[in-house]
This record gives structure tokens, C-alpha cells and sequence, in this order.
């Protein structure tokens, strides 16, 4: 039943409700497409057959009785190993972690996931403690894009947007520290959120501090919006998570953007060179929203690029994840990951506490531009999947991942919520994606305005149909 795994979370449970077709059969198709997948595309380290078919008898038996366990009983759903699930090892992309030990606790967002009923099919690739903007790592190879192998899927939740993008479950849960949702979903066609950071509850709490966030990847926007029902909840174990949101996500995407106050910035007032495909389709979408009601203007933000104080912050949190190693562990380590821990070491405390100070006027300044503005609309990237194996473009000049995703980190260092929507191909075909950015806690009218650009069609991309081949 091939067709199932195309089709989206909330169709699967409303199929399901109706009964024409179990979460056996859904979850079996969404297995064979993993593994048909496997050989090319290295979205998975690890999947999980028996024990995702035996969840899914244990869905299906629910729903027979009518009491599904909630919102996304019997949906296949694969997780970043970044995140702790109980039963197999969270390697992290590294050589480093040993896979020895009991693995019995789940992290916040898995845990209320199995509390819904999702069936876990396997864990999703990452670069080394998802630490680049692309997906390769030591342990676990090159992960390629679903619309041309040759070229990468993005990171660090690459895993994931390639196995939502080829039909290996509908949902997939990624993390995203400098834009580790938003990258790998704009290149793989894919819907990714960033949530207003304490959202999504995270346990253990990560070495990168408050930059990194924990959010849905998907279909589109009404399935991360179900999804973010079920793992907005607070966990005792997040000392920064937030109460629990005042309303259902899924309800609210019916509001539309008529009246939104939506302020487009092509280019953050001309520090970003973007490529002409991109900023056409990324125009495009923007004119969608206007000609739905919003009140667009094209006004950028008074910020200048943190990224220097954001390089303090992300290399300062690479050496942290990496300092209870030795030096022949070290050695063991991804070159470039390597190499900023060593910038990282040379950092002193008022480095750190001075690169705070840019994040708090970062944070400050975007504050006073939303009193104005609902939504910010940006690209997601300036460019397009690049290729495989390779941190920056080939002939770029760049160092760092930094350097091609100016309109994602900026806003790991606001917490603010941000997705990327799924608008247009570029000439060779390869997805291009539109940003959209809220206030603090706007998490609601972020998800309304990429949903709204889905129902009327200016959002989404036809998934990749034939099969890839390695």
C-alpha cells in the first residue's frame, strides 16, 4: 500500500477514525519506503521493524475499539538521534558515545509522543552533535537530497527532512540550534518548525545552551501543528520550559492572514545576496499572502549580522559537548568540528557574557519591530541544496556553515519562532523555501501564516515519486 505514504499525519488519523486502513498497513508502507530509501539517501541510523509493527497492532487494536490513546495514535514517526529514546542507543552522529548502557528515558518531546501513541519507526541522521548546517558525520556517512543525490539535504536534521520528504513517515522530530530544522527543510521541500525557545521542553538540556530548539518537521503546516499539540506540554525536567500554551495549535490554523501585518525583507536590507530564483519564489509567496488579506510591506530589521557573537556562543558549546574527552577521542572527532572546539577552548567568560550582550539588543530590537509587524517573511536561505559531503559551497570562499544561512541563527539567538514553507523550484529543480519569523510566543501565527499559504496552493511541493537509486 505504497499510496499511504503520501499521505499526511492528519489524513492517516482521520483514516484510520473511518477505517480504511489500520496503522499496520500505514506503518508497513512507511518501513518498506525506509528501507527502500536506505541505500541512496542515508536518511536513517537505525530503524526498528519489530518493534514498530508491534506498536502499530497495538494502534490498531486501540482505534478497533475506538479509543485511540490520542492525537497521533498510529502515525509512523522517526526521531533525530540527537534526542533520548528508550530502547536503543542516541549516538549523536559520534564515534565518541558508546552505545553500551541501559538507554531507558525518553526525552520530553518522545516522551509525549509514545504517551499519544506514536509509532516510532527509527533514528534520523546528523551531522556530530548536530553540530553544521549539512548531514554527514563518522559514524553515519553522507545524507543526500531527495530531489538530486548528488547534491546535500542540509543539516542537522538532514535524517529527518529527507525521510518526510520521500514518504518515510509523515513526522519527524529535529532539533535546531542555528537553523538545523529550517536548513535541511528548505532543501528537501519539507515543513519545519522552530518554536519559541521553552516551547518544546528538552531534557537533557543541550551543551549549546538556549540557542538550541526542539520542533516538528513535516508534510505541511497543519501536521506540525498537531504535532505541536501533543509536545508543547511542560516537563519538570526543563528547568526554561514554558507553561503549557492556552489553546490548541490546530485549532487556530483556520484564522487566515487577512489583516496580518506581514513585513517582507528580501535581503535584510541588502546584507545577504541572494540568488534571483530563490528571491523570485520567495516574492511569490509573499504577493500569495497579499492577495489573501495581509497588510505586506517590505520593511527590514534594524539588526546588523550577530554572527560573530554567535560563532562565541556555538563554538563555546562544541567545546563544552566535546570536554570530558580525551585526546585519542579527539581524534575521533569530525575534522571541522575539531577545529572550532579548539576556537571554542580559547574563549574567555566575558567573551561569552559579551556575545550575550549582542544576543539581548538582538532580542531587544526584534521585540520593538513586532509591535509593528505580526510576521517577519525573509528566504530561508539564500541558496539552494548545494553538494554533497561538503560544509560550504564549492568555490564559495566561505569557512563556516554560518556563511550561507544568514536568515536562520539570527533568530536561535532571539528564541523566536520561525518555519520554512516549501514555495518553488529553482532552475535545476532543487526546493526553494520561504521564512516565516514571529514574536516570542507567536508560535500560533506563524503556523496560521504557512498554513494559509498551503491551503491556497502558493505553498508545498509534489513530494520526489521515483524512487532514489544510489
Amino acid at each position: 500500500m505504497t499510496e499511504l505514504t503520501e499521505l499526511t499525519a492528519v489524513r492517516l488519523v482521520e483514516g484510520y477514525r473511518k477505517g480504511e486502513f489500520s496503522p499496520v498497513d500505514a506503518v508497513r508502507a512507511a518501513l518498506r519506503r525506509a528501507e527502500e530509501i536506505q541505500p541512496a539517501v542515508n536518511a536513517f541510523v537505525r530503524l526498528d521493524e519489530e518493534a514498530a509493527l508491534a506498536r502499530a497492532a497495538e494502534s490498531a487494536e486501540r482505534w478497533r475499539r475506538g479509543e485511540p490513546a490520542g492525537l497521533v495514535d498510529g502515525v509512523p514517526v522517526s526521531v533525530k538521534d540527537i534526542l533520548l529514546m528508550r530502547g536503543g542507543p542516541t549516538l549523536r552522529g559520534s564515534r565518541t558515545v558508546s552505545a553500551s548502557g541501559a538507554w531507558d528515558e525518553d526525552a520530553p518531546a518522545v516522551a509525549r509522543l509514545r504517551e499519544h501513541g506514536a509509532v516510532f519507526l527509527g533514528r534520523t541522521t546528523t551531522p556530530e552533535f548536530g553540530w553544521k548546517g549539512v548531514t554527514d558525520s563518522p559514524v553515519s556517512g553522507v545524507t543526500r537530497n531527495p530531489y538530486d543525490l548528488s547534491r546535500t539535504s542540509g543539516g542537522s536534521s538532514g535524517g529527518s527532512a529527507a525521510a518526510v520528504a520521500l514518504g518515510a513517515g509523515p513526522l519527524s522530530l529535529g532539533t535546531d540550534g542555528g537553523g538545523s530544522v529550517r536548513i535541511p527543510g528548505s532543501f528537501c521541500g519539507i515543513f519545519a518548525l522552530k518554536p519559541t525557545y521553552g516551547r518544546v521542553p528538552l531534557y537533557p538540556a543541550s551543551a549549546f545552551g538556549t540557542l538550541s530548539h526542539v520542533g516538528p518537521m513535516a508534510r505541511d503546516a497543519a501536521d506540525a501543528a498537531l504535532m505541536m499539540d501533543v509536545i508543547s506540554g511542560p516537563d519538570p525536567r526543563d528547568w526554561s520550559g514554558l507553561a503549557p500554551p492556552t489553546g490548541s495549535y490546530a485549532d487556530g490554523l483556520s484564522g487566515g492572514v487577512r489583516g496580518l501585518r506581514v513585513a517582507y525583507s528580501p535581503s535584510l536590507g541588502g546584507q545577504v545576496a541572494v540568488r534571483p530564483d530563490v528571491a523570485a519564489a520567495v516574492r511569490r509567496g509573499v504577493e500569495g499572502l497579499a492577495a489573501l488579506g495581509a497588510y505586506v510591506e517590505e520593511a527590514d530589521p534594524d539588526v546588523t549580522d550577530p554572527v560573530e557573537a554567535f560563532h562565541v556562543l556555538w563554538f563555546s558549546g562544541a567545546a563544552r559537548v566535546t570536554q570530558r574527552l580525551g585526546a585519542r577521542q579527539r581524534e575521533l572527532l569530525d575534522p571541522g568540528l575539531r577545529e572550532i572546539v579548539g576556537l571554542g577552548e580559547r574563549f574567555s567568560a566575558l567573551d561569552y557574557l559579551a556575545a550575550v550582550d549582542v544576543r539581548m539588543e538582538l532580542g531587544r530590537r526584534m521585540g520593538r519591530y513586532h509591535e509593528t509587524y505580526d510576521v517577519l517573511v525573509t528566504p530561508t536561505l539564500p541558496i539552494t541544496a548545494f553538494e554533497a559531503g561538503v560544509e560550504v559551497p564549492g568555490g564559495s570562499g566561505l569557512r563556516r556553515w554560518t556563511g550561507w544561512t544568514p536568515f536562520t541563527y539570527p533568530f536561535n539567538m532571539t528564541q523566536q519562532p520561525a518555519a520554512t514553507v516549501p514555495v518553488g523550484v529553482d532552475g535545476a529543480g532543487l526546493p526553494v523555501g520561504l521564512q516565516v519569523v514571529g514574536a516570542r510566543h507567536g508560535d500560533g501565527v506563524v503556523l496560521r501564516t504557512a498554513h494559509a499559504l498551503y491551503a491556497t496552493g502558493v505553498g508545498g511541493l509534489a513530494p520526489p515519486r521515483s524512487s532514489p537509486r544510489p
